[in-house]
């Protein structure tokens, strides 16, 4: 059946699995939007492209499956370049779904015209393609689903001529055949597992890419001896309790005397990145086991090293088969009273880094259900709790690790909401991140999502004034005015409250939890020393 294209880009996407798509119309992509009733996808409208970016990454990091955004020309596409940015340092599969003009050489002054408008969107995008013709268009988004599935999901964006967009089309191809991740050779598993059952202080470092297989890892840690520590994105994957864990302590400059400490290092599914541990290197001087899907990174193993080129999840699940049946029960090297005093030390730390967020943030974490996915801003608030705080689970808690970007937490929160309909989603965001996609609120009552969103108010940009102070410069420019935030999110149809107590606090997440809106509850450091004193 022939439709125009921009329907059958649709249906394509229904019958590849989108239900979700985020956006905003406007006269360059209508033609898009002709189908999307049609073929029964649901359309989330933001109130900024950058939100919609901010939703669709949020649904994909719930769902497991791709975030899809549908942009117009130009500023619609740079809107949605930060949301794709942060997509690509995080490793978020987010399709961008874009209308292009069909001439920008010889014509000029055209609505929405950019020089190269594919060319910028490549600076953050694992690819940036336009489709020549429908079977291309079908063909591209194919490919971007394709490695999605079978290779580190990074962003993607296909942008469509307007006149092919109105143009009709005839039905897209079959679904191929789904796309599998690498999996290494029986040689290299084997490797793997003589040199870590050799090893007599082998150290685990779980990154974003082990959540996949974090079924396996109480067993593997308990089989080898091995301590751990987790990145942020890692949190999660190894058990809470477990008396050989570190946590989330590797931005601790002396955790590099722990990894000194190990014979084999085996670090899974993670870059070990600045901003996984704020120095050159992670200060190891043994043998390293890279478990990676991207060959940029199994890439930069050493002399010595064991480079394994497949899916993280996937090869912890065959360690753990491989490892039971050929290890002989012995007793770990590393001490619990060594990783337990570490771990104080660490907590104490940042504690004084972030002065008054612990006792609000550890108060927080005792009164959440298990199942809560939070997402989280750029703000003193996360950075202190995503050092402090083990999770019960992998892969709930989402935060702008790479590009760091402000603004993250309330669309993304709205993606992960849309994404775990009756599930508790929790966003986090300090008064000035929040501001950049405040507009979002609109979106959200929309919704009527049951989304509790805590602001962090400390009337400043702390974590910017104190690395000022640090650095012996004056601090200027942190402090602005902030908008009565209870007032501007009643403004918009939300619910919002400022407890008075650590215990109000947790009575209004758990009530907004269960309301039909939103609600915005605004804390202040003031309530660090009123009300419960949590468990540490």
């Amino acid at each position: 059946m022939q439709r125009k294209l921009g329907a059958q880009i649709s249906h394509m996407l229904k019958a590849r699995g989108v239900d979700v798509i985020f956006g905003i119309p406007g006269v360059h992509n209508q033609e898009m939007y002709r189908g999307i009733e049609e073929a029964g996808i649901t359309h989330v409208l933001a109130r900024h492209e950058q939100g919609a970016g901010f939703m669709a990454d949020g649904y994909a990091r719930a769902s497991g499956k791709p975030g899809v955004a549908y942009v117009i020309t130009g500023p619609g596409l740079t809107n949605l370049m930060t949301p794709l940015g942060q997509a690509w340092s995080d490793s978020v599969p987010v399709l961008a779904i874009s209308s292009c003009l069909a001439d920008v050489s010889s014509r000029q002054g055209q609505l929405h015209q950019m020089r190269d408008q594919r060319a910028a969107a490549a600076t953050v995008c694992d690819w940036s393609l336009e489709a020549a013709d429908a079977e291309a268009c079908y063909a591209l988004i194919d490919r971007a689903l394709g490695e999605f599935a079978g290779a580190r999901p990074r962003p993607r964006h296909l942008q469509v001529p307007i006149p092919l967009l109105e143009g009709l089309a005839d039905a897209p191809p079959p679904a191929p055949a789904k796309a599998v991740p690498p999996r290494a050779p029986d040689a290299v598993l084997e490797a793997a597992t003589r040199a870590i059952l050799a090893a007599r202080k082998p150290l685990f470092i779980f990154g974003g890419g082990a959540r996949a297989g974090a079924e396996a890892i109480p067993a593997l840690l308990e089989q080898t001896g091995a301590a751990a520590f987790v990145t942020y994105a890692g949190r999660g994957c190894v058990p809470q309790g477990n008396p050989l864990f570190f946590g989330s302590y590797l931005a601790r400059p002396d955790s590099a005397a722990m990894l000194a400490e190990a014979d084999l290092i085996i670090a899974v599914g993670t870059e070990l990145a600045q901003v996984d541990l704020w120095r050159d290197r992670p200060g190891h001087d043994c043998p390293m086991i890279r478990i990676d899907i991207d060959p940029a990174v199994t890439a930069t193993a050493r002399a010595g090293d064991i480079p394994v080129l497949a899916d993280a999840g996937a090869f912890l699940k065959a360690l753990s088969i491989a490892i039971p049946a050929r290890a002989e029960t012995r007793p770990p090297a590393w001490e619990p009273r060594r990783v337990a005093e570490a771990r104080r030390r660490w907590r104490a730390e940042v504690d004084a880094d972030y002065p008054g967020v612990l006792p609000v943030a550890e108060a927080l974490r005792d009164m959440l259900p298990e199942e809560v996915m939070i997402y989280s801003d750029m703000t003193q608030f996360a950075y202190a709790a995503t050092e402090v705080w083990d999770m019960a689970r992998p892969g709930h808690w989402h935060h702008p690790y790479g590009f760091g970007t402000l603004g993250y937490a309330l669309p993304a929160a709205i993606g992960g909401a849309v994404a775990r309909r009756g599930q508790p989603t929790l966003a986090i965001a300090g008064d000035y991140g929040f501001q950049y996609t405040a507009n979002e609120l609109g979106t959200a009552v929309e919704l009527g999502l049951p989304l509790p969103i805590l602001i962090w108010d400390n009337g400043k940009l702390g974590a910017i004034e104190a690395s000022m102070r640090g650095a012996q410069i004056a601090p200027n420019a942190v402090i602005a005015r902030n908008p009565d935030f209870l007032a501007l999110a009643r403004a918009y149809g939300a619910r919002a409250v400022q407890p008075d107590s650590l215990e109000e606090m947790g009575q209004a997440i758990l009530a907004a939890f269960r309301a039909d809106g939103p609600t915005l509850i605004r804390v202040t450091p003031a309530l660090a020393g009123r009300g419960v004193t949590p468990s540490s």
